[in-house]
């Protein structure tokens, strides 16, 4: 039976397996020996590299986030509407991750980034051109899927190519790299649109996701410990069925999506609150107010030390304590008030999502690229629902209503938490039992 803990005892899973052959103490034999370190050679550009790549799938896959309020304005549709401009997007990489990681296992996670970046990135310069709702809503999803060969692949390269024990901080870093893909493209769209129009607010995120895609194909390291083999649709389907049949990777995938759920739905709403009464914020102030997503640098890449102090349930239960707190707090009529809930919302979804996404990683023993694709995809389902719930909840209720979607989310993840506590003690009360018969 596997641990129930959603994943404080991989590292205690992969200490107790038995040695793979009877030399396996030698350095020769060690799988962790050629692999990058922190201090390493490779081991900063590859940081370096899936940072750039992290700032541009999140600066692309929510470039209209903060351009809601504009669009709905200029092309006259409702919040709802207009919110399917970031939805599109985030369904579309989640339809995309699975069928493109299995590609990844033919052709390597480092090919499928760069070309799927690359891709992205170019779409991202016909989308200020869009002539309507429709056709825009139908370019973000085709990028979507652009861009989804990206988030599975990098999870995937990194387990193969870093050594266990940094693992956590590595994927932090490329966690670190959305959130600031995040802020800095709604900072830049936020003044952009302001002064040129949202098209214009477009196009200057195209221009920052060309930089980045070249910026990271020129410092991603070449991977050493990758071996290519194909996967057809009956053995794809084989390993999908594996994952979903581990009861800590369904959990994991659970509280990825519900974290991601208030994330979605918190962002996508919140321009049309600024901009509204009693706060009349202009475009360009609204936009800055992303700049809170350096909170999100901070805390993912803090996720592996507070692991080490707390383990990764405690871990994921502050993560949702923090995100509850900052969705309460969002509730009163104050700007001040409600820039320090999503301070809080913000720490805990990045904390929370950091942990979720490397104990997928780690737990996964074959076939990675699979295993996180499903993770992005139950991720990337979470947003798109919470963007579209988010919206459809403000425009009939208000903001009231976006918070109690959000408030149900992180509920959910406590209680998926809960259980594997309360699983956990009961094996260990049972082992107990039987060591002392």
């Amino acid at each position: 039976m596997p641990p129930a803990d959603t994943g404080a005892s991989v590292t205690d899973r992969a200490a107790a397996s038995p040695p793979s052959s009877p030399d396996s103490s030698s350095p020769a034999a060690d799988p962790e020996a050629g692999k990058l370190r922190p201090g390493g050679p490779g081991y900063r550009r590859m940081s370096f590299a899936l940072f750039a790549a992290g700032v541009a799938t999140f600066a692309l896959l929510y470039s209209t986030q903060a351009l809601l309020p504009a669009i709905s304005t200029d092309l006259r549709v409702s919040p709802d509407q207009a919110s399917w401009t970031v939805s599109a997007a985030t369904f579309g990489l989640a339809l995309g991750v699975i069928p493109l990681s299995a590609v990844s296992e033919r052709f390597g996670r480092r090919a499928l980034m760069t070309a799927s970046l690359s891709v992205a990135a170019l779409i991202a310069l016909v989308v200020p051109f869009a002539p309507s709702l429709g056709v825009l809503i139908a370019l973000r999803a085709v990028q979507g899927v652009a861009l989804a060969g990206l988030p599975a692949s990098a999870m995937a390269f990194l387990a193969e190519e870093v050594r266990a024990k940094a693992l956590v901080a590595a994927i932090g870093l490329f966690v670190a790299g959305n959130s600031i893909g995040g802020m800095s493209g709604r900072i830049v769209t936020g003044w952009v649109a302001q002064a040129w129009g949202w098209r214009a607010a477009l196009g200057a995120v195209g221009v920052l996701a060309v930089v980045c895609a070249v910026t990271f194909r020129l410092l991603v390291p070449r991977a050493r410990h990758f071996a290519p083999r194909a996967v057809g649709p009956r053995a794809l389907a084989r390993t999908l069925g594996g994952h979903l049949a581990d009861p800590l990777l369904r959990r994991l995938y659970g509280i990825g999506a519900l974290f991601m759920t208030v994330f979605g739905a918190v962002y996508t709403v919140i321009g049309y609150r600024l901009v509204a009464e009693p706060f009349n914020l202009p475009q360009g102030i609204v936009g800055s107010i992303f700049v809170i997503y350096l909170v999100g640098t901070v805390s993912s890449a803090a996720a592996g030390t507070l692991v080490a102090r707390v383990g990764r349930r405690g871990a994921l239960y502050l993560a949702v304590g923090t995100t509850s707190t900052g969705l309460l707090l969002s509730l009163a009529d104050s700007v001040g008030a409600v820039l320090a809930g999503l301070v809080l919302i913000t720490a805990g979804f990045f904390a929370g999502h950091a942990v979720a996404s490397s104990s997928v990683s780690r737990t996964a023993r074959t076939a990675r690229a699979q295993a996180s694709a499903l993770y992005q995809c139950a991720y990337y389902v979470g947003s798109s629902l919470g963007g579209a719930l988010g919206a459809a909840a403000f425009h009939a209720v208000g903001w009231e209503g976006t918070v109690l979607l959000g408030l149900a989310a992180m509920l959910g993840a406590a209680s998926i938490t809960l259980y594997a506590t309360r699983k956990a003690m009961t094996e260990r009360r049972l082992l107990h039992l039987e060591r002392a018969a």
